[in-house]
């Protein structure tokens, strides 16, 4: 188990440190007046910095690493 969540760590780390975030579009009310609606797309950004995924990547291979084999 232990080496199963070490393996899902590095690999989650190693993309985060590969894409830093991502955008994504959501249509938005703008007016909402009885019949007339008007609708506008706003795009919204999700980051997170990359020493987050060192950190999950280091502490994925500190798993793997110190976890017992069968």
């Amino acid at each position: 188990m232990n080496r199963t969540l070490g393996i899902i760590l590095i690999v989650i780390g190693a993309a985060m440190l590969i894409w830093t975030g991502f955008t994504y579009t959501k249509k938005e009310k703008v007016v909402d007046a009885g019949p007339i609606q008007v609708s506008a797309d706003k795009q919204h950004t999700v980051a997170w910095p990359p020493y987050v995924g060192g950190i999950l990547l280091i502490g994925g291979i500190v798993i793997v690493a110190t976890a017992k084999k069968k």
